[in-house]
């Protein structure tokens, strides 16, 4: 595993390097997903990363997989993230998915011939998903009849099959909740206009209506009752899959301005030699190797009782990090860090989407500070000072 690990991020550097670093500017500016580059990226191997091999998977573990990340992140943030969802898909699909769906979907996802992409938040709702109004009834003859609105989709229009999280009642709460891929091409499915980003223009966003949308019982993932725990942990994944194309991203914008600042004369040398930029960009520098080390204890943690704290806490650090070093490099640079020939703008902006996606770092915090309020239940009572009155 170790070795097949080590092609697989060779693989994922060659792609940021060959097809994504020089070409990510004019996707952005045609503002059209690069079908050609999943396509190259899916026959290196990189859609199927935690798939079994029977499958035409990789194979990988959650811990090593999540590195190819970092990799992608390095040539663009929003990319490696919509690679890393649909990764969650095909790892929902080969784990959790019917025999008959598997059979007619799991091969063509891992090997990136079909996209897919994960549904939960919705025009009400975000971060508070049991708040959710798409409602599936399911029919005499097993089908299930979906009606309903997501938003923030990504691939919208462009994804072969959404992983939708639906309630099946009006009850309140969660345990009535499924998750059911939806192909792109049933009837009764439509998007809303594009919204309009910036620095990631490529990767198509907008709400999804359904309107009578039936879907086969054979494409339900998680069964009533199970879809927000199903939820949840393909967010826990994300959230660390996040932070590992954050890293990327930081190193991106800590080479930018050390290769600029290596030759920017002034005060009688260069920019490099002056102590305050060695000191910034050492912050930089000291902030990555605490992400990258942080991400990966969380990655190997998904799964464990520990998982979804490790998330939280690699995705309230790491994105943080990622913006503050956007911030400093560009800082660092000087006015020609304004300019767009750089790439530090759209890495700023890109650190801040990453900062948001999934959980924001106010999310992330909550979860922390739950897990802080256990802690403290378990500790000794400290005593009030003896003669201390509460007013």
């Amino acid at each position: 595993m170790g070795s097949n690990i080590e092609s697989i991020l060779a693989a994922a550097r060659s792609h940021t390097d060959e097809v994504i670093k020089p070409n990510v500017n004019a996707w952005n500016k045609a503002g059209v997903w690069p079908r050609d580059a999943s396509d190259k990226a899916g026959a290196l191997g990189l859609t199927g990363l935690f798939a079994p091999e029977e499958w035409g998977g990789q194979g990988l573990s959650l811990g090593d997989g999540i590195q190819v990340y970092e990799e992608l992140g390095k040539g663009d943030g929003a990319y490696a993230f919509t690679l890393s969802m649909h990764n969650i898909c095909t790892y929902a699909t080969c784990g959790f998915g019917t025999d008959a769906f598997k059979d007619k979907w799991a091969r063509d996802l891992t090997s990136g011939k079909k996209l897919a992409n994960f549904a939960l938040t919705e025009p009400q709702s975000g971060s508070d998903a049991a708040n959710m109004y798409t409602r599936a009834v399911v029919n005499g003859d097993g089908t299930w009849t979906i009606n309903g609105a997501k938003a923030w989709v990504s691939l919208a229009g462009e994804a072969d099959i959404y992983f939708t999280v639906v309630k099946t009642s009006d009850e309140p709460g969660h345990k009535d909740m499924a998750m059911i891929a939806i192909p792109a091409d049933t009837k009764g499915i439509s998007f809303g206009p594009r919204y309009d980003t910036s620095s990631y223009e490529f990767l198509p966003l907008s709400e999804m209506y359904f309107d009578n949308v039936v879907v086969s019982e054979d494409n339900i993932i998680m069964a009533v009752g199970t879809g927000l725990q199903g939820a949840l942990m393909a967010i826990d994944i994300a959230r660390v899959s996040i932070a590992a194309g954050c890293c990327g991203l930081i190193e991106s914008a800590l080479d930018t301005a050390l290769a600029y600042s290596k030759n920017r004369k002034m005060f009688k040398g260069v920019n490099l030699d002056l102590e305050g930029i060695q000191w910034m960009l050492g912050d930089v520098a000291t902030d990555l190797v605490t992400s990258r080390l942080l991400y990966k204890a969380a990655a190997n943690a998904l799964g464990t009782p520990e998982g979804p704290l490790m998330a939280a806490h690699a995705k309230r650090f790491v994105p943080d990090a990622a913006v503050k070093a956007a911030n400093t490099c560009t800082q660092v640079m000087g006015g020609m860090g304004l300019l767009q020939s750089y790439g530090m703008d759209r890495l700023s902006r890109l650190s801040q989407m990453l900062r948001i996606v999934d959980g924001t770092t106010e999310i992330s915090r909550v979860v922390i500070g739950r897990a802080l309020q256990k802690r403290a239940e378990g500790l000794p009572d400290i005593p009030v000072p003896k003669g201390y009155k509460e007013k």
